[in-house]
């Protein structure tokens, strides 16, 4: 299938998506349903044993396009539109009974990082950048990042990820757990390639069940997870501080955020 902000590309059991919406690989509504039917797809596509997911250009992804939250108005329906996109997204990586390795290619920020989270293995350029990056517009963590982040590099890490926003850069990823392993940008994808054949060639449905096992283990609770951030996001988005944050987004300044 033809995609507008995606692209597919299967090499035997391997199958590539890439992010590939301009400039930045910023969600809209057209992304996340693209990605959500490739996705499906490659569930009920046997031949599919790996799944690589990756960006185009110089980044991973720096989650919602801000331009097109505008465009909906001072008062967005925060809960029902993470119902729509990103715990969408995220429930549906998790779900799929086949490994997916996240190639993070570039800068990844407030949904992208989630998206990036939910993969199973996690190997970053060394231009990546992992941003928490959602308090910078007044809103709090969605896309599950309020579970998968502290779950990967601990609680105090995640805080401070959090609260000073500041970037973790792939070494630092590396070091904190967050990526298992961190290359030149032009080895990245070669390298992710090779796993990936390694991964398919294996046993597939063992690779699956044990996905599930893990998913029980770890992640039991990600509907109620992604329901709460939810409806914390809907009170975030109410906030004079949100408005403060997407209007000094839009303007390249430093927000004045007043706490209400």
């Amino acid at each position: 299938m033809d995609y507008k902000y995606l692209h597919t590309r299967r090499e035997k059991n391997v199958l590539t998506i890439t992010l590939d919406r301009p400039k930045a690989n910023a969600f809209d509504f057209i992304l996340v349903e693209e990605l959500l039917d490739a996705l499906n797809s490659a569930s009920r596509n046997p031949d599919v044993r790996c799944l690589i997911l990756t960006g185009a250009g110089h980044f991973f992804s720096s989650g919602q396009d801000v331009g097109k939250i505008l465009e909906e108005g001072p008062s967005v329906p925060y809960r029902a539109h993470l119902q729509r996109t990103y715990n969408a997204i995220v429930r549906t990586l998790r779900t799929l009974e086949l490994p997916v390795i996240g190639a993070i290619n570039g800068p990844t920020a407030g949904a992208g990082l989630g998206i990036a989270l939910a993969t199973d293995i996690r190997w970053a350029a060394a231009s990546a950048k992992f941003i928490f990056g959602f308090p910078a517009i007044g809103l709090a963590a969605d896309s599950g990042v309020s579970l998968t982040l502290p779950l990967q590099v601990g609680l105090a890490k995640a805080g401070e990820m959090a609260f000073t926003n500041q970037p973790l850069d792939a070494g630092e990823a590396l070091e904190w757990g967050l990526v298992t392993r961190a290359l030149p940008d032009d080895q990245l994808m070669p390298a992710v390639s090779e796993l990936a054949r390694e991964i398919a060639a294996g046993a597939s449905r063992a690779h699956g069940l044990t996905k599930r096992a893990f998913n029980h283990a770890f992640l039991s609770n990600l509907e109620d997870v992604l329901d709460y951030e939810a409806q914390l996001q809907q009170i975030a988005g109410e906030t004079s501080d949100h408005q403060e944050g997407l209007r000094a987004f839009m303007e390249k300044r430093a927000p004045v955020f007043r706490g209400k």
